[in-house]
């Protein structure tokens, strides 16, 4: 069952899942707040702690959404054009930044574009093959930077920027992407 919440005049849905864990999480994988709790732990503290990363988050979603209006997505791409696609340029981008990549793995996934293990491994999302050549250029090149470094901090904001121009734009651009895609 959905609740909803005010923050700064902005009424945010939100759902609620109790589980066994020991620390709180909160997610908009889908658009929508979902708070991972603690079985023991208090909604309302949660949300009061953390209200002003929800409103921000939630202007980023309700933009997303109405700039998705304005995109197109490419229905003609077969996935082995998608997987020559994304194999050509993580060979390309691996020697550029001068690393390997153990093995690229294709699966649907329902909260990102892409992810790098530690073991080098790429995985990216099926999903992503509907979306026009630059950014999944951008997503290859942002998950191999993780073979460099492993979190998004400021080095790691600077190896993006090196190839890509504006790399927060282009996060934006594949957020409200994300809303065009069949069945989500």
């Amino acid at each position: 069952m959905a609740n909803q919440v005010s923050i700064n005049g902005m009424d945010i849905q939100y759902d609620v899942s109790f589980r066994d864990i020991k620390y709180p999480r909160l997610e908009f994988k889908t658009g929508t707040l979902l708070l991972v709790l603690p079985r023991n732990a208090d909604e309302k503290e949660i949300i009061k702690k953390h209200e002003k990363w929800i409103y921000h988050r939630s202007l980023e979603i309700k933009t997303a959404l109405e700039t998705s209006r304005e995109k197109t997505l490419v229905l003609d791409r077969t996935d082995d054009e998608f997987k020559r696609l994304v194999e050509s340029f993580a060979k390309e981008v691996s020697r550029e930044l001068g690393v390997n990549i153990n093995h690229i793995y294709f699966k649907k996934m329902r909260s990102k574009w892409g992810s790098c293990s530690s073991k080098k491994n790429l995985t990216i999302n099926t999903l992503l093959k509907y979306l026009p050549e630059d950014l999944v250029r951008y997503v290859v090149y942002h998950e191999t930077v993780h073979l460099i470094e492993r979190r998004h901090n400021k080095r790691f904001w600077e190896l993006v920027s090196s190839r890509f121009e504006n790399p927060k734009e282009r996060e934006k651009d594949l957020l409200g992407h994300w809303f065009l895609i069949p069945g989500f």
